[in-house]
């Protein structure tokens, strides 16, 4: 009741007001009360101080160290596959009602609320302020949520594709010891990244900010029983926190400089701090600093690869619907000061041209199944800041929206091959990895609703029309090429580089990371699925599709991912196919980023029809050119098993190796800071001057002061007398003697 009735007086005058909007408090709500549930229930199984340790540690340990802990038995044991059934979690069954349960609801309530924004097509943010929550001095804090045409679609991805792989998680995790944990953890990271995207000011959006590294901290490191995963969700917290810095920081330079930090207030002042002046760019460069860290480009990108320690259905939500996505949000959220700093929208797009380049060139050495798709995400993301780097916020947001389609499809697809490599290797007790792509092949013929799926959007992913990946993607490159000439971007300089010349290059960067792309998409589908089956001849007999409640999902994101570009259809694919309304998603992002889009894109040359077909012509004929590269020169029959592979040596060696990256990083940053901590912080600092002089100094001294005062007491009585008399002897010379 408290919640909708501290609704703002302006909020009541929103055509908005007085419908299934004002419950947008509960979409984030519901999920809360998710983690809550779960969180309880696995209290309820959870045992504190067990008269045995040794049975404790064999509990934990068969908590998981990989994804074989959640899967090595999901197929089996229930299923009679196996002669040792597993016995679930005693919640297990009211975990998985509430767990998908509480993001099937908030999605049918964002459903809801989306058709009443439809409806109402209000101009103005509908803004819910329900308590104040930092009113001190000149800073003035609410605990508001704002709902306008860009959150709405975040919150539609968030809801719809986390909704999917929550019911994804039901199979695939059904036998882990940490079930109910493993929900909780799912649910809370929904509900600190609606928070972030429905925040109606930075102070918001920083609490789901750092609500999501949270939860990526404890998803990642899921099974921390495995060092290696317990390190790699230290490695993804430790790294944010750099972004978050910079994100901190331009914070408190917006406050300082204009004294607001509400989207509306700042995006009214936003000029006051110059266009083009080196105060807007500075602080736009710090916000995009924080996007490195959340959205894993270069230099803060290192984490996401290590991100695969965690649950499959972990990978697809951090790097589908959720967490990489938070940069480029911000990104678009902050457009009216990004449009300001030519610079700042320059390095964005630099930056992003520069990682897709470098993570897809890694992605083509990469064995694990799961590392290839990450790096490939990585590049994805890449893609996604050169669009909004280059002022076409729409194309960004909707290559966003059509990567969180396929890519969902092909983590989940992933892992329901990993799903049932490991319950074949499980079925003969093999040590075999069952994630590298070295041990498969041949698949298609035990996964086949699996293959045709993850071929959809490899296809997508690739730029083959009409699948949505192939729409999103020529639109952010055609208005990288469109903004080399005219635009506020153009006439600008980069570190001495002019703007049309810059443009030119990540255009050309871009096509170059197109084919690449292709090409090791390709290559994970044809060493998985095709040539002959390396997995060994008795594991082949235990080799099933994955259970509908993991194969539903795949195929909803399959049609996604068909007809997910019909959201924005160029006018030049229309007027030759009038395949339904153009550029829906544009209109529909108009109110929130047409200033910013037309602020940078004013001036620049309206690209001729036949251009743009051209464009388009180019941009199919580099992804069909990767495939069929892919396809001629790799020969699946010929590749051995893990086992008896031979490492990679040359550049191959240095790709493989994903460029030496993580060793240099040990090398200059890690190892010297470990060695001045040990060496300077804890033996001078720590052990000589705060444990040596200050608590064991005063210790000394507080045992020397009583060592005095031990000797003053003898017991002597007449000892005391004469001490007496000669102290009032002294007492009386000091005032007599003058």
């Amino acid at each position: 009741m408290l919640l909708q009735t501290a609704v703002s007086a302006a909020s009541q005058a929103h055509p908005l007001s007085g419908t299934i909007a004002e419950w947008v408090w509960l979409l984030p709500i519901l999920p809360l009360a998710g983690f809550v549930i779960n969180g309880l229930l696995s209290l309820a199984g959870a045992h504190f101080g067990p008269t045995d340790p040794t049975a404790a540690e064999h509990e934990h340990h068969s908590e998981g160290a990989a994804d074989a802990s959640a899967i090595s038995h999901a197929g089996h044991g229930a299923d009679g596959d196996d002669q040792h059934a597993v016995k679930r979690h005693r919640w297990a069954g009211v975990v998985s009602v509430v767990g998908p349960g509480v993001l099937i609801l908030s999605f049918l309530l964002a459903l809801g609320i989306w058709q009443a924004m439809a409806s109402a097509q209000p101009a103005a943010p509908f803004i819910q302020r329900y308590f104040s929550w930092m009113p001190v001095g000149d800073l003035h804090i609410d605990a508001a949520f704002q709902l306008d045409q860009l959150s709405m679609l975040m919150i539609l991805v968030i809801t719809g594709v986390g909704a999917l792989i929550h019911v994804f998680s039901v199979g695939y995790m059904r036998d882990d010891p940490g079930y109910p944990r493993y929900f909780s953890y799912l649910n809370l990271f929904v509900f600190f990244m609606l928070v972030l995207v429905l925040g109606a000011n930075y102070p918001v959006l920083f609490v789901g900010w750092e609500g999501v590294g949270l939860c990526s901290y404890l998803l990642i490191g899921f099974w921390f029983n495995d060092k290696a995963n317990a390190d790699a969700g230290k490695k993804a917290f430790i790294v944010n926190r750099i972004g978050d810095f910079g994100l901190l920081v331009a914070m408190f330079m917006l406050f300082a400089n204009i004294g607001v930090l509400d989207f509306i207030g700042v995006s009214a002042k936003a000029l006051d701090l110059g266009a083009g002046s080196a105060l807007v760019t500075t602080i736009c460069l710090f916000m995009f600093l924080g996007c490195t860290g959340k959205s894993a480009q270069i230099p803060l990108y290192i984490w996401l690869p290590d991100a695969m320690a965690g649950p499959t259905p972990v990978s697809a939500l951090i790097h589908a619907a959720t967490m990489v996505t938070a940069g480029v949000y911000l990104i678009a959220r902050s457009s009216f000061l990004f449009s300001l700093s030519p610079v700042a929208s320059l390095t964005v797009a630099v930056v992003g041209a520069v990682t897709a380049i470098f993570a897809a060139t890694i992605g083509l050495k990469q064995w694990d199944i799961k590392k290839v798709l990450a790096y490939s995400t990585i590049s994805q993301l890449g893609y996604m800041f050169v669009g909004v780097g280059v002022g076409a916020y729409v194309s960004g947001m909707f290559h966003l929206v059509t990567h969180a389609f396929f890519k969902a499809l092909l983590f989940l697809g992933s892992g329901s091959v990993i799903h049932a490599m490991h319950a074949a290797y499980h079925r003969t007790h093999s040590n075999e990895d069952a994630q590298d792509m070295r041990n498969m092949g041949g698949l298609r013929r035990y996964l086949p609703v699996t293959c045709v799926l993850m071929w959809i959007a490899t296809l997508a992913i690739s730029g083959i029309p009409p699948l949505s990946g192939f729409m999103s993607k020529d639109e952010i490159l055609g208005s990288v090429f469109a903004r080399a000439q005219g635009s506020t971007l153009a006439s600008a300089t980069w570190l001495g580089i002019p703007g049309s010349t810059l443009l030119y290059i990540i255009y050309a960067i871009g096509l170059a990371a197109a084919f690449l792309t292709a090409v090791y998409m390709t290559r994970m589908m044809l060493y998985t699925f095709h040539g002959p089956a390396r997995t060994g001849t008795e594991e082949e007999e235990a080799l099933h599709e994955a259970p509908w409640i993991m194969t539903g999902p795949l195929v909803v994101l399959g049609i996604l991912t068909v007809f997910g570009g019909w959201l924005n259809l160029p006018e030049v694919i229309t007027g030759i196919i009038p395949l339904g309304p153009r550029e829906l998603l544009a209109h529909w992002l108009d109110p929130v980023v047409g200033d910013a889009t037309t602020r940078i894109a004013a001036g620049a040359a309206q690209v001729p029809a036949s251009t743009e077909q051209a464009l388009i012509g180019a941009a199919v004929v580099i992804a069909v050119a990767g495939i069929v590269f892919a396809m001629t020169r790799l020969k699946p029959d010929r590749l051995p098993r893990k086992r008896d592979a031979v490492p990679e040596h040359g550049f191959e060696g240095v790709v493989a190796h994903k460029y030496y990256v993580d060793e240099g990083i040990e090398r200059t940053i890690v190892e010297p800071t470990y060695a001045v901590s040990r060496s300077f912080l804890w033996r001078v600092i720590d052990n000589g001057l705060i444990d040596g002089f200050f608590v064991n100094g005063s210790a000394a001294l507080a045992r020397g002061l009583g060592w005095v005062g031990s000797r003053l007491q003898t017991g002597n009585v007449g000892i005391y007398a004469w001490v007496l008399v000669v102290g009032v002897l002294v007492m009386l010379g000091a005032f007599t003697l003058r």
